[in-house]
């Protein structure tokens, strides 16, 4: 896979936005066959920078209704990169 097809977007959110600001923390979501590994050498091409550790989770979707049937929304995989101290990703900051 490609590092473009690994890395699908950033979470943008209150509670990541806190990790972000105080623990140097990015979240993303990523393609569901990606591993630690994977993920780790994708953030390093994409954005130049050496995760220190990376934390996967799978979120399942959530069940909603509409009317009088029940669906479910999609399940995704998420990513949170921990970065060094003086370690930034300029997505988030706006550069």
């Amino acid at each position: 896979m490609r590092s473009e097809e690994i890395i699908l977007r950033p979470v943008i959110s209150e509670k990541s936005t806190k990790l972000r600001e105080k623990e140097n923390k990015y979240v993303f979501v990523v393609a569901k066959d990606a591993n630690k590994i994977m993920i780790k050498a994708a953030i390093k091409e994409l954005f130049n920078v050496v995760p220190v550790k990376v934390n996967v989770l799978n979120q399942d979707g959530k069940l909603k209704r509409v009317k009088y049937k029940y669906g479910r929304t999609p399940a995704i995989k998420k990513a949170i990169i921990t970065l060094k101290k003086d370690d930034k990703i300029s997505i988030f900051e706006g550069v």
